[in-house]
């Protein structure tokens, strides 16, 4: 852990919470990012556009911390295409039979005491760390 950056992971996770919370209370909506593109694309007019100016905050929101920080976005090497396309790929499954994703089940369920999201945020990490065990150690991907 050569870059645990307190400041700035609790300031991440304020704005976080502040923006789900907010899109809740104006727009009865959960921040769950994978519904929300998932809407951006095959949603009416309406729904795009509130959509569509959420994924662009996110993307708008690392550019401008990449920027104040002046710092640049690691990148991550020896990792084999195909296998981070089947990554993709196994995250949108994952995350269609979970009716959501991390953010969505972790952030929003969890603070409104959702036992599905309980049980769903559980599942997620569990994968995650069995998965990063399977890659990085016995498959020796990306070490």
């Amino acid at each position: 852990m050569n870059h645990f950056t307190p400041v700035s992971a609790l300031l991440g996770g304020l704005l976080i919470g502040l923006s789900a919370s907010l899109l809740l209370w104006l727009n009865g909506r959960i921040a769950g990012v994978s519904g929300i593109l998932f809407g951006l694309l095959s949603g009416s007019l309406p729904e795009r556009v509130w959509r569509g100016l959420f994924v662009l905050g996110l993307v708008l929101g690392t550019a401008g911390y990449l920027a104040l920080t002046l710092t640049s976005a690691p990148v991550r090497q020896g990792f084999p295409v195909p296998l981070l396309l089947l990554a993709g790929l196994l995250t949108g499954f994952g995350t269609a039979r979970a009716n959501g994703c991390t953010s969505g089940h972790g952030v929003c369920g969890l603070a409104r005491l959702s036992l599905r999201s309980l049980v769903a945020t559980v599942t997620f990490l569990g994968v995650a760390l069995f998965t990063t065990y399977l890659t990085r150690h016995l498959l020796e991907v990306g070490t």
